[in-house]
């Protein structure tokens, strides 16, 4: 591997896809810095950590700074950090989408734009932010979440032209429904919404996946250790899908 010794953030790191890529990574060698809103979970994962809210620009800036002078320049930003709730359009109003584009969206600009002048001034560096088939389609009930992914897909492919020249690359991993935490809040809401118990809401979830199975976090996480890679390195501004085939 090429991240031996290189400083990665991953924010969300408390739990998920974010623990388990931040543990990949350090296993690899990386110095890591995971960031989230909760010390606990963080504290758990028995890696440096700094709390950090990422719709909050000033608050991102800081915790970067720290870890900057505790770990080193930073290389890679592991945009991880997400939200995701269903709501008919009918009903959503203006603070519902304002939440998800702030943590989904703008929570990624945030993260990306912290750590980009030591990749400037190294010449080097990875962005990865990882996104989401809603990024890439539509999903009924979901519509502020996909808005606020399809601005990060367009984001991740803006930032590949501009800083390609930087020796920086930019991609996006966009997993199918993941067996996280997340999902299984996602689910027990959809049970109190609706009359189908857990075995029929799995099965309403999966049916757009020919595998018929959920994304699982490791999966994601080798995905963005193959993204750090030497072997990556002209891979810039793509959208790596992970959902079975059902993109």
């Amino acid at each position: 591997m090429s991240i031996q010794g290189k400083h990665i953030i991953v924010t969300g790191g408390g739990s998920g896809v974010g623990a388990k890529t931040a543990k990949a990574l350090a296993k690899q060698g990386a110095k890591v810095t995971i960031m989230g809103r909760k010390e606990t979970p963080l504290q758990e994962q028995r890696l440096p950590y700094q709390l950090c809210d990422v719709t909050n620009e000033k608050n991102v800036e800081a915790a970067f700074d720290v870890a900057r002078s505790e770990h080193g320049p930073i290389w890679g930003v592991i945009a991880n950090a997400g939200a995701a709730t269903s709501l008919p359009f009918k009903k959503m109003h203006q603070e519902h989408l304002q939440s998800m584009l702030a943590v989904n969206l703008i929570g990624v600009s945030n993260s990306f734009r912290a750590g980009l002048p030591d990749m400037l001034d190294a010449n080097d560096g990875r962005m990865i932010a990882i996104a989401s088939t809603a990024g890439l389609k539509g999903y009924a009930y979901a519509s502020a979440y996909a808005a606020a992914k399809h601005g990060v897909v367009g984001l991740v492919r803006s930032l590949a032209i501009e800083l390609a020249s930087k020796g920086i690359t930019v991609n996006a991993i966009c997993p199918g429904y993941i067996e996280t935490p997340l999902l299984d809040s996602a689910v027990e809401n959809i049970i109190k919404k609706s009359s189908m118990n857990r075995a029929q809401v799995e099965k309403t979830l999966l049916k757009g996946n020919p595998q018929d199975r959920f994304i699982q976090a490791d999966e994601v996480a080798e995905a963005v250790l193959w993204l750090c890679s030497n072997g990556a390195r002209s891979v810039n501004g793509h959208t790596m899908v992970l959902s079975g085939g059902e993109i």
